[in-house]
């Protein structure tokens, strides 16, 4: 469990400057400083010094008025792909899922409202949505997000959801809260979840909860695969028993 930071530990530097990374996305994938500025409520004249020393170290780059960020960047999230314990120990699972189902295996966590996919196993099958190693999607697009949204106390959950905006990617996508919450609470009851064409007209997902030995749920086991080959309830029959299996494999090693 985490434990709340001591005021006298905390080096707000280090935060400003996390936070200004995080501030570049596809839609300002160039900033000024007074832009970076705005979108991080810090003074433009103390973000050009973060902007500039994170240059100096090679994270970002800058052409004298616009920054942008560099490969460096991506030194930090490979750093929690090697170093973290549960991509290592699921990856042999992952492999016979993959195989079982001919599909592509994934493992993944929710960070904030968001899913992080750190594991992944199988071939693409000509799909267009193949989520990579790191790739952050929207939780309520995807099975894996789904179910470990269901998996979050009652209190936590709707306190985000009060300020959550469902964005919708297709016409399929769940883009009323109360849809949403139903869709929670079958995969509560069932301790799995599928989810069609949300994030693509051509994708379906299929996933159940990664628990360690105490039952604690620490991340969320899925395969993706084309949704024209199969009904829902034929795809559901053929990978959702090996996706169990696997997960209890994976129990007495978490």
């Amino acid at each position: 469990m985490d434990t709340p930071l001591k005021h006298q530990d905390k080096i707000v530097g280090l935060e400003k400057g996390l936070n200004l990374i995080q501030s570049f996305d596809e839609a300002h994938s160039r900033q000024t400083a007074s832009q970076v500025a705005k979108r991080t409520g810090m003074s433009r004249t103390a973000c050009r010094r973060f902007l500039l020393t994170l240059h100096s170290l090679g994270y970002l780059q800058t052409d004298g008025k616009l920054f942008w960020l560099t490969p460096k960047v991506m030194r930090l999230g490979q750093a929690y792909l090697e170093s973290a314990r549960l991509p290592r120990i699921v990856q042999p699972s992952l492999q016979r899922l993959a195989m079982g189902t001919q599909e592509i295996s994934f493992v993944s966590v929710l960070d904030g409202f968001d899913v992080v996919y750190v594991a992944r196993n199988g071939e693409n099958r000509n799909m267009n949505t193949s989520f990579a190693l790191g790739a952050r999607v929207p939780a309520h697009v995807t099975a894996a997000g789904l179910m470990l949204l269901a998996t979050m106390s009652n209190e936590p959950l709707e306190s985000a959801l009060e300020n959550l905006h469902l964005q919708a990617f297709t016409s399929h996508t769940i883009t009323q809260k109360s849809v949403l919450i139903e869709c929670l609470q079958l995969a509560q009851r069932q301790d799995w979840i599928s989810s069609e064409q949300q994030l693509d007209p051509s994708y379906r997902g299929v996933s159940v909860p990664l628990r360690d030995h105490k039952g604690r749920v620490l991340a969320a086991l899925s395969v993706s695969m084309p949704i024209h080959l199969e009904s829902s309830l034929e795809a559901t029959a053929r990978v959702l028993p090996l996706l169990k299996d696997v997960a209890q494999s994976l129990r007495p090693l978490l």
